[in-house]
């Protein structure tokens, strides 16, 4: 799909007088003084924590209005011997938080255990049904992670039954809140905690540490000892790798090389990753959709067993299992995309006319509509519902394209809808069959009348122009120090015009572009991944412009720089 590059606005005088003081100061290149200038790191203090996440960058959790009421509860709980339950989501993020709570609790002798809903049968979050299951278990307290902040039906029941609960989530709350004992979100309105972007995982680590604050153990060794959980969740849920969300992904990666946690170990090796050079990437695609996949295809109970274990041989048997799930979810993945495509071609004849689309079938697997609805977007960049119907009741999932907030959409069609929840960019959803036509009609005028004409063309952000004579291993090592990459920290994107076509070029693996340019003399390899339909555009001695990250090409002892192209546009042949 053609993208819309977006370069950045010009520097006056003063930026670049800015600019040459940041880079005597750090006796770096000029591209990576504006680089660093550019995503707002320019103070000597904002410098040094961008380039040495610390423990000491994370702001004290009892900033969390409802901390301290949690921490007393929790410790009352372990005092008297009563049992706790932690309610965690089915998704990577919640089933790290669960298993760091499990593991982090019972370091103090806590008696507790855990529900993971299932996906197939409770639904998403809080369900009536579990909650009875959990007052019969002789439960007293339920500790949730994220989710629980909208369920409002559900907090109640907890009430009714005699129970009490502490929310912990980081999903974005309605205008009313649930009668919990304690509420700790970063959304909350009024939130003093300072950073806002944690995800259910760190919202869940934040609890475990002012408790551990609290009874006087929050040293170094308690403090880093789930920071590989906290990492695995917090880059699995796509949130800004920022602020603190930088240190825990920091930290926790050197965690994971260092194999602290024998289950994510078994998983490491049975991907093929190298453990030595394990990054954002390896995570979001290798290890995140494999715990995934447990409670897409099955019972996410599989990924916390794994996550808490502490016997090698059950590690490997449990990865196992997981990755077996995970080829099931591929397959599943595929049937659907391929379905849902062929109902959006013959629904949405006039696609320049389509504001959003939503597609429905009573065949499709819950567990992958997620990820499906993804891919629709990434195909046909429109905000995108999938909803999996049984015997009349719909669960769905929406994805959304560039700052356009799908949560605020739902709200306003939220009459036509059983329960929804979510971010900005990613929901979820239950409906009676009923009513879908009527939300569909809704939410496409809402949607026609909010987003704007550029949001439905994907934007690709340009970090700068350089040419391919600047490329050498110095630029690279000094871009590399900008790890880990994720959202509002993304590797930066070059964009090199009237360059030619060196060589032919050809496809490779599923539809992955690879080619040679040339530029004043310079060659630079590009690979494209699932940009194989310009093939048949291209041709050698083409110019064209190029939008491409940087990164070393490894293979076995040798390592050479490679350019992973992000778009191109031809002119001339």
């Amino acid at each position: 799909m053609d993208k819309k590059w977006l370069t950045p606005p010009g520097l006056n005088a003063a930026e670049r007088e800015a600019i040459q003081r940041l880079k005597a100061e750090l006796k770096a290149p000029d591209l990576i003084a504006e680089l660093l200038f550019r995503r707002g790191i320019r103070s000597e203090q904002q410098i040094e924590e961008f380039f040495n996440p610390h423990l000491l960058h994370l702001a004290d959790p009892y900033l969390f209005e409802d901390m301290q009421i949690a921490v007393d509860r929790i410790l009352q709980a372990v005092d008297k011997g009563e049992l706790i339950t932690i309610y965690g989501d089915y998704d990577v993020d919640g089933t790290t938080a669960t298993a760091l709570l499990l593991l982090g609790l019972k370091r103090i002798g806590a008696r507790i255990n855990y529900y993971i809903p299932h996906r197939m049968i409770d639904g998403y979050g809080l369900s009536l049904s579990s909650l009875e299951q959990i007052h019969e278990s002789g439960c007293s307290l339920i500790v949730s992670v994220d989710c629980g902040v909208n369920a409002l039906e559900e907090i109640q029941a907890v009430k009714d039954l005699g129970m009490e609960i502490i929310i912990t989530d980081h999903h974005n709350p309605k205008a009313d809140l649930p009668p919990a004992l304690a509420i700790i979100n970063p959304k909350l309105p009024g939130c003093a905690y300072p950073f806002h972007h944690l995800a259910g995982v760190g919202v869940a680590y934040k609890l475990l540490m002012a408790i551990y604050q609290k009874l006087g153990i929050n040293d170094t060794e308690n403090v880093l000892k789930y920071m590989d959980l906290v990492a695995v969740g917090t880059i699995a849920d796509i949130v800004p790798l920022i602020g603190e969300n930088r240190v825990f992904a920091s930290i926790g990666l050197q965690h994971l090389i260092e194999k602290k946690n024998l289950g994510l170990n078994a998983l490491i090796q049975l991907c093929g990753l190298d453990q030595k050079t394990l990054d954002t990437t390896d995570i979001v695609f290798g290890i995140a959709p494999r715990i995934n996949a447990a409670g897409r295809m099955g019972s996410a109970t599989l990924a916390v067993e794994l996550l808490v274990s502490t016997d090698e041989q059950k590690s490997a048997e449990l990865a196992e299992m997981i990755e077996r799930d995970n080829s099931l979810r591929q397959q599943e993945d595929q049937k659907t995309f391929h379905e849902a495509c062929e109902i959006i071609e013959k629904k949405y004849k006039n696609l320049a006319n389509t504001p959003c689309m939503v597609v429905s079938s009573d065949d499709w697997h819950p567990g992958v509509i997620g990820i499906v609805a993804s891919k629709l977007v990434e195909k046909y960049y429109r905000p995108v519902i999938m909803i999996s119907f049984k015997d009349g009741f719909g669960s769905g999932s929406g994805r959304s394209v560039a700052d356009f907030d799908l949560f605020s959409a739902l709200q306003h069609t939220e009459d036509n809808l059983h329960s929804f929840g979510g971010h900005k960019y990613a929901v979820g959803l239950t409906i009676y069959q009923e009513y879908i036509d009527r939300f569909e009609n809704e939410l496409a005028r809402y949607v026609a009348d909010h987003i704007q004409q550029e949001q439905i063309k994907p934007p690709l952000m340009i970090d700068s122009e350089i040419e391919l004579y600047d490329i050498n291993n110095y630029l690279l090592d000094a871009i590399e120090l900008f790890a880990p990459f994720g959202p509002e920290n993304h590797r930066p994107i070059f964009m090199t015009k009237a360059v030619t076509v060196a060589n032919y070029p050809y496809n490779v693996g599923r539809n992955h572009l690879k080619l040679k340019v040339v530029k004043d003399g310079i060659e630079l390899d590009l690979i494209g991944y699932n940009l194989g339909d310009y093939l048949n555009l291209l041709k050698k001695n083409s110019v064209i412009n190029i939008a491409y990250s940087l990164e070393y090409n490894r293979f076995g002892n040798k390592s050479s720089i490679q350019g992973k192209l992000k778009d191109l546009k031809i002119i001339g042949v």
